[in-house]
């Protein structure tokens, strides 16, 4: 799966820049990414978010016990790689029918915080058990959400491209290809969404600090995202909105 989203859509976190990186290249320019993932997985499919990015996916080599998902539902698209365990529990919380499935799931936790949520979005991914991480976009407000499970068992990276784009995929070598050395795997155990940027869910209120990563030729590589016992960030409580309000701007 890949998803490069505009940076007025997910701005890049500053740490996953590294300095002098010249092979960084513009994800989004002439379809460039688009077309290098294409090539590398057939069949895949690519969904055009107009000035706010695109997603792709393909089922090409996938891992049959982390299958890949795509779903859009009401103007929200999402891309899930991966198997949850309590499918079942989830399906009942959000009142979904038996022939709903994980990224069907992921999509209606979304909906529910965005419309109605009186529950911060760090329980609602917490509550998520097994091995996952999904990108999901809601076209009619700009936001995008993205996590990761606990132990990081899908390979999942992220990066910014030369115009500061976030990149997102499974594929390591995709990513390299569009953000040169402004790269690193995607933190385990966190989320990140478009006005709250990057966080634990398993310790919400701590602020999470960049540390660069140094390849084997010594250079900074991105950076790792590390949870700094010693801050703390604001509240997460989350108030009971209605419909027409969104979530994430209250977040």
């Amino acid at each position: 799966m890949l998803a490069v989203f505009d940076k007025s859509v997910a701005k890049s976190p500053e740490g996953l820049q590294s300095p002098n990186n010249e092979t960084a290249v513009s994800a989004l320019k002439d379809g460039f990414l688009a077309q290098r993932f294409a090539s590398n997985h057939s069949g895949s499919v690519t969904i055009n978010l107009g000035s706010s990015g695109f997603l792709a996916y393909s089922s090409d080599r996938q891992n049959p016990l982390l299958p890949r998902l795509f779903a859009v539902v009401d103007d929200i698209f999402c891309l899930f790689q991966g198997h949850i365990e309590n499918v079942a529990h989830l399906k009942q919380q959000y009142g979904l029918n038996k022939t709903a499935n994980e990224v069907i799931i992921v999509i209606e936790a979304y909906r529910t915080l965005r419309d109605r949520g009186p529950y911060p979005p760090d329980q609602v991914v917490r509550d998520i058990h097994g091995k996952f991480a999904f990108v999901l976009y809601d076209s009619s407000s700009k936001i995008s959400f993205l996590a990761s499970d606990v132990d990081g068992n899908v390979p999942f990276f992220w990066g910014t491209d030369s115009e500061g784009h976030l990149v997102l995929s499974d594929d390591a070598d995709i990513v390299k290809q569009g953000c040169g050395k402004s790269f690193a795997p995607f933190p385990k155990g966190c989320f990140f969404t478009s006005s709250g940027g990057l966080r634990s869910y398993e310790h919400p209120r701590n602020e999470l600090k960049p540390v660069p990563r140094v390849d084997s030729s010594g250079e900074v590589c991105g950076a790792n995202f590390k949870v700094d016992a010693e801050s703390k960030k604001g509240g997460t409580g989350m108030p009971r909105v209605d419909s027409a309000a969104n979530w994430s701007q209250h977040y």
